[in-house]
C-alpha cells in the first residue's frame, strides 16, 4: 500500500490576551477576516474566549484564542483554565492598552500570564503590541515604545517578548 503525498497541515496555537477594551478583537478581526478599521467600531467585548482557525501560508492553521479580558475571564483564565489556556501555546500575543490609567496593574496581568506560559508552553514566543499608538503624538512614539521595551524586559528572563507599537488606523498592525 502507498503513502499518501498530500500535505500534512500545521496547527500552531495563537493567544490573544490583554485586558477589556485594549483592541484585541478588533485587530484580529482586521487581520484575519478582513475588516476595515471603521468596521470594528461595531464590534462589541468578547464574551469569555472566541475560538477560530485560520488557514495560513498554505497548510498552516492558525488556532487563535482571543480571550476577553473582563476582570471575571481573566481571573478564570489565570487559575482554574490555566493548563487549558496556556497549554501548547505557539505565540502569545499581549495587548497593552495606551489609554489604560493604571499601567502597574496591566503589568501584573502580563507577568501572571508569563508566569502560566512558563508553566505550560516554555517554548512560546511572545509579542507584546503598545496598542492605539496613533493615540500618541509623531515625535512621541518612539519613546512610548521604547518605554514599554524596557519595562518588559526586566519583567521576563525566559521570555524576550518582540515589542511593537499598533494602531488600526495605520500600517503599524501588519508590520509587527
Amino acid at each position: 500500500m502507498q503513502a499518501s503525498s498530500a500535505p500534512v497541515s500545521v496547527k500552531k496555537k495563537l493567544v490573544i490576551m490583554g485586558k477589556s477594551g485594549a483592541g484585541k478583537t478588533s485587530m484580529r478581526s482586521l487581520i484575519f477576516s478582513n475588516y476595515t478599521a471603521n468596521d470594528t467600531r461595531r464590534l462589541g467585548a468578547t464574551i469569555d474566549v472566541e475560538h477560530s482557525t485560520v488557514q495560513f501560508m498554505g497548510d498552516l492553521n492558525l488556532n487563535i484564542w482571543d480571550c476577553g479580558g473582563q476582570h471575571k475571564y481573566l481571573d478564570n483564565y489565570l487559575n482554574e483554565q490555566k493548563e487549558n489556556i496556556f497549554g501548547n501555546v505557539e505565540v502569545l500575543i499581549y495587548v497593552f492598552d495606551l489609554e489604560t490609567t493604571n499601567r502597574e496593574s496591566e503589568y501584573k496581568l502580563y507577568d501572571e500570564c508569563l508566569h502560566n506560559l512558563e508553566a505550560y508552553s516554555r517554548d512560546a514566543k511572545v509579542y507584546c503590541l503598545v496598542h492605539k499608538i496613533d493615540k500618541v503624538a509623531e515625535d512621541q512614539k518612539e519613546a512610548t515604545v521604547e518605554s514599554y521595551r524596557r519595562a518588559l524586559a526586566k519583567r521576563s528572563e525566559l521570555f524576550q517578548p518582540g515589542v511593537y507599537g499598533t494602531s488600526i488606523w495605520d500600517h503599524t498592525l501588519y508590520r509587527a
